[in-house]
């Protein structure tokens, strides 16, 4: 073989390995939900052109569960079945759903979430626990009128 014929090979086999790479690589996906990995390997005979050893390993995370829906109801000005306790890890989407019997607004505070609820209309709090700690939910009706405005508390733990 000529120094140009193994010029060429070795050539043959890099382009064939980029290429190889460049199809198998998740091509900018951001949420990297699955990896190819790609070798290249020229063959010593020089009678077959060069070829790839292509393994794939899935790596792709199991879907996050759905979300836990907390259903809170409010009945008379009163909590049925007392103020709710909701345990939530750090990243979980939390699910609130809140209904009563008047109209209320029910604010979520550190996350600063406020939401008008009327009979008939539940509201409902979805979003992100990002921020750690007791976090209280309470009824501006019940906290103007003097009574105890806890309607939860939402408990978000590190990860």
């Amino acid at each position: 073989m000529s120094r140009n014929q193994r010029i060429g090979l070795i050539v043959a086999a890099v382009a064939v390995a980029v290429l190889a790479f460049v199809i198998a690589s998740p091509g900018g996906d951001d949420d990297g939900d699955k990896a190819s990995q790609t070798t290249a390997t020229p063959s010593t005979d020089t009678t077959e052109t060069p070829s790839t050893d292509t393994t794939e390993r899935q790596t792709e995370a199991p879907a996050p569960p759905k979300p836990t829906v907390t259903r809170i109801d409010i009945r008379g000005g009163q909590v049925v079945g007392g103020p709710a306790e909701i345990h939530a890890k750090n990243g979980d989407t939390v699910v609130i759903v809140v209904s009563a019997d008047a109209p209320d607004d029910i604010h979520l505070h550190g996350y600063d979430i406020e939401k008008p609820v009327e009979p008939g209309k539940p509201a409902t709090f979805r979003f992100k626990a990002n921020l750690e700690g007791e976090f209280e939910l309470e009824s501006h009706v019940a906290e103007g009128a003097g009574r105890e405005p806890l309607v939860g508390t939402l408990i978000v733990e590190p990860r």
